[in-house]
């Protein structure tokens, strides 16, 4: 059956090490805030628009591209394409970021790079490490909220692991029983570093006060809008590029009112397609979920595992993924 869980229930609730976290209270940042470098003030319209033309890759419905306001100087997209490895350092299965000790981590993703750069030598590629610092929970804990903070020592680690690779940071975020109200300050002295970005997950946003895992959640607009304008407000009174925010999605009711989702200068918009299965049936998903829906920029994930249990039992390549109308320019490997 074709599913897109990122995390499935029995990793929710057995994973040892994980769960050993949950009593561990969150530890003071300190240090980790930067002066914010000076960007230039001048905006290139006419480059922007090639690169979004470039990246409609020939489309003609009028769909393609959003219309949507032009980013502030120091924008990631559209001129480089985001190649990200996601998980958590406190669980295996959760993805290839904690799966792999870090030299094999890096390697792996650098042959990645090398694969993306090949098929689409027109757009740079930028590395990403992703990194779930609120993950859902198959019971309550003690507050309730059925979803788990990490503690900043873990996310300080990643931090460093990017340092190592010049690459940008996502922090993910399963609120539970919560909200991204509850959630998203929390982070707010990691967001105000240049080069962390913000990934929210409507699969396990509980609306319904369900256990994540049993049903599919959502999120609405206006709790996307929510968190585009706190990440505008950040980028504003720190004088930082604009943060990119990551959507997933595999289903239609995951993310309600599309239309009514308003991207800023200060914020670039990903739908990321995150499901998994056969090529067919994701590039089916992408086309019905994410094509259909426009909001600004587009993703898609590759899971190393789930992606290969179904015939033909293989990846999606770049050389295909970079053919999609509109290119994806945000690739998650999981």
């Amino acid at each position: 059956m074709y599913s897109c869980s990122s995390v499935n229930s029995e990793e929710m609730v057995n994973d040892s090490l994980l769960k050993a976290a949950i009593d561990t209270p969150l530890e003071n940042s300190g240090g980790i805030a930067s002066p914010p470098p000076v960007y230039p003030s001048n905006f290139d319209t006419a480059l922007y628009n090639q690169k979004m033309e470039y990246m409609v890759n020939g489309d003609s419905s009028g769909k393609w591209p959003a219309n949507t306001p032009y980013p502030l100087a120091g924008a990631i997209l559209p001129y480089k394409r985001v190649i990200a490895y996601y998980g958590n350092l406190y669980s295996t299965r959760m993805g290839i970021l904690g799966e792999l000790p870090k030299p094999q981590m890096f390697a792996k993703l650098k042959e990645e790079i090398a694969k993306w750069e090949k098929a689409d030598p027109q757009t740079p590629v930028q590395p990403a490490l992703h990194y779930i610092a609120v993950t859902a929970q198959g019971d309550p804990g003690k507050n309730g909220k059925y979803r788990l903070r990490m503690p900043f020592t873990q996310i300080d680690k990643v931090m460093a692991m990017a340092d190592e690779i010049n690459a940008i940071v996502f922090l993910d975020i399963q609120v539970g029983l919560g909200t991204l109200q509850e959630e998203v300050p929390e982070f707010v002295e990691y967001l105000k570093k240049p080069n962390v970005h913000l990934g929210i997950d409507p699969e396990f946003s509980m609306k319904g006060g369900e256990k994540p895992g049993a049903v599919i959640g959502s999120f609405n607009a206006n709790d996307i809008n929510y968190t585009i304008n706190y990440l505008s407000k950040l980028v504003k009174e720190n004088n930082l590029p604009p943060k990119i925010l990551v959507v997933h999605r595999f289903t239609q009711p995951m993310v309600k009112d599309y239309k009514a989702i308003k991207a800023t200068p200060e914020v670039q918009v990903v739908m990321h397609m995150d499901g998994w299965g056969e090529p067919a049936k994701k590039i089916g998903t992408y086309k019905h979920f994410i094509y259909t829906e426009p909001v600004q920029f587009t993703g898609f994930k590759l899971f190393y595992k789930n992606d290969l249990k179904m015939a033909p039992n293989r990846l999606l390549t770049p050389d295909e993924l970079v053919k999609l109308k509109p290119a994806p320019l945000y690739i998650q490997y999981q």
